[in-house]
C-alpha cells in the first residue's frame, strides 16, 4: 500500500514537474528529506525517484518560458569551488573507488541545489520550498515525539532505513534544524489553528530529538533554544514553548537518557568518545601528510593503520570539521567553513536590510530562522557526521534567494555590508551601512 501511495504521488505530480519546474524541485525535496519509499516493503524501496524527478524537473526548466537567471553570488562562488575541490580530492583519494561513489552522490545533491535558485524565484515560491522541507522532516519530529512519550523515552528514535537520516545521531541533528524553520512558518502563518499545530510539532520534535539520546544533539540543542530566543523576535511566546518543552523531557525521560548524557562529561572512560578522538587525530594527521586529504571515504582501517593514534579503534569521523578536513585537507575545510560564514552575512544583511520595513518581515524571521538553524548545524556537527546532507545547503541558498528577493523589491533602498561592494541596477555603488541590530 505505501508503494502504491509513493507511485501515485510521484507519477501523478510528473506531469506538473514538466510545465512547472519549481513542483519538481518541491517533489524532489519531499523525496530527499522524507525519503517515503525508504518507509515501503516493495518495488518502491528501490525505484530510482530521486533520479526520475531530477531528469523531469530539468527537461522542465529547458522549455519553461519564465526567465530563468542565476543570482551569481559570492556563497554560490565558494560552494561551486568546494565542489570542485572535491572533484581534485577524489582523483587523488586514498580509495578511488569509493570516493568516485561518493562523489556521484554529491553531485546529484548539489545538481538539485544549484537548480533552486533557477526555479524559486518568487516569496510565494519560497515559502512553498519552506513548507516541504519542514513537512517532510517534521513528519519524524511528530512521529518521533510521540514514539518517546508512549516508550516512556527507552527506546532510540531513529529515521528511514537507507537514507541520510537513518542513524539516530543523524536523525536528531536534521530534526534540529528543522524546529527553527518550524518557528518561522510559525511566525509568519495568518491562519491561528495551523499556528497552533507548528507550536505543538515543534515540542513534539525537540522530544524526538532528546529521545534519540545523540549526545551530540543535545549540545546541539542547547545552542538552539539560547539563539532560538536571542533571534526571535516573540520572545515572550518563544520562552513558553522552550519550558514546556523542557519540561516535557523532564517528565518522559528515563534515568538511563540522563546517565547517558552525564557521560560527556566523563569521555575519558567512554569508549565511543575514545573512538571519535582517536578519528580526529587521524583526519588531522592524514591533512597535515597529504594537503589534498585523503579523499572521500577514507576512513577505512588501513588508513588508521597509518595515521591513527590508536590503529586498532577504527571510527567514522563524527563531525562535519573533521569529515571535510579529513577527506578534503585545509583547503576543504576553509571553503566549507567560509561557505558558512558568507551565509551567516548573508542572514544579518536581510535582517538589517529590512528592519524599518514591516511588510517584509518575513524576510527577517526567515533569515533569523535559518541563522538559527545553521547554528544548531554548526554546534552538533562537530560530534556528528553529516557534511554532505542537503539541508544547511539548501538553507545557504535559501538565504540567498531571501536577499535577493528584499534587493528586488526594496530597490536602492538597502543596506550593503561593511568591507563588499555591491551592484544594484547595473551599477556599482557604496552606501552607509545601516545599525546593527
Amino acid at each position: 500500500m505505501r508503494d502504491l501511495f509513493v507511485g501515485i504521488v510521484v507519477f501523478g505530480f510528473l506531469p506538473y514537474a514538466l510545465m512547472r519546474p519549481y513542483i519538481g524541485l518541491y517533489l524532489y525535496s519531499w523525496i530527499s528529506y522524507m525519503n517515503p519509499h525508504r518507509l515501503a516493503f516493495g518495488w518502491a524501496f528501490t525505484f530510482p525517484w530521486a533520479y526520475v524527478i531530477a531528469l523531469t524537473t530539468l527537461a522542465g526548466i529547458l522549455f519553461w518560458k519564465e526567465p530563468k537567471r542565476m543570482p551569481w553570488t559570492r556563497e554560490l562562488t565558494v560552494l561551486s569551488l568546494f565542489i570542485f575541490w572535491m572533484l581534485v580530492t577524489t582523483v587523488f583519494a586514498l580509495y578511488p573507488d569509493l570516493a568516485q561513489e561518493q562523489l556521484v552522490k554529491i553531485f546529484k545533491i548539489q545538481l538539485m541545489i544549484f537548480i533552486t535558485p533557477l526555479v524559486i524565484n518568487t516569496k510565494e515560491r519560497l515559502r512553498g520550498l519552506m513548507w516541504v522541507i519542514v513537512a517532510s522532516l517534521g513528519f519524524f519530529g511528530v512521529k518521533g515525539g510521540v514514539f518517546t512519550i508512549l516508550k516512556g523515552g527507552v527506546n532510540h528514535v531513529l529515521g528511514p532505513e537507507g537514507s541520510f537520516i537513518a542513524g539516530n545521531n543523524e536523525l536528531a541533528l536534521a530534526l534540529l534544524m528543522t524546529i527553527p524553520l518550524m518557528r518561522y512558518l510559525q511566525l509568519t502563518e495568518p491562519k491561528r489553528w495551523i499556528r497552533n499545530g507548528l507550536g505543538v510539532s515543534m515540542i513534539l520534535t525537540g522530544l524526538s530529538v532528546v529521545g534519540s539520546q545523540s549526545r551530540g544533539a543535545l549540545i546541539g540543542g542547547l545552542a538552539i533554544m539560547l539563539f532560538l530566543w536571542l533571534k526571535s523576535r516573540q520572545k515572550l511566546m518563544t520562552s513558553l514553548l522552550l519550558i514546556v518543552a523542557v519540561g516535557l523531557i523532564a517528565m518522559v525521560m528515563p534515568q538511563e537518557w540522563y546517565d547517558r548524557m552525564n557521560t560527556i562529561q566523563d569521555y575519558q572512560q567512554d569508549g565511543s568518545a575514545q573512538g571519535r578522538i582517536n578519528a580526529w587525530w587521524t583526519a588531522w594527521n592524514v591533512a597535515v601528510s597529504r594537503p589534498l586529504g585523503g579523499g572521500l571515504e577514507m576512513f577505512q582501517p588501513p588508513t588508521f593503520q597509518v595515521y591513527a593514534p590508536n590503529p586498532d579503534m577504527v571510527f567514522y569521523a563524527h563531525s562535519i570539521y573533521f569529515q571535510v578536513l579529513g577527506e578534503h585537507g585545509f583547503v576543504g575545510l576553509f571553503l566549507f567553513l567560509l561557505l558558512g560564514f558568507l551565509a551567516w552575512r548573508t542572514g544579518s544583511w536581510v535582517i538589517r536590510a529590512v528592519k524599518k520595513s514591516p511588510e517584509h518581515k518575513w524576510a527577517a524571521d526567515l533569515a533569523a530562522m535559518a541563522q538559527v538553524s545553521l547554528i544548531g548545524y554548526a554546534a552538533a556537527g562537530a560530534f556528528l557526521g553529516l557534511a554532505y546532507f542537503d539541508l544547511p545547503y539548501h538553507l545557504v541558498i535559501i538565504l540567498l534567494l531571501c536577499k535577493t528577493l528584499v534587493q528586488k523589491e526594496l530597490g536602492g533602498r538597502v543596506p550593503k555590508h561593511r568591507g563588499f561592494r555591491m551592484r544594484l541596477g547595473g551599477a556599482s555603488t557604496t552606501r552607509t551601512r545601516a545599525p546593527e541590530n
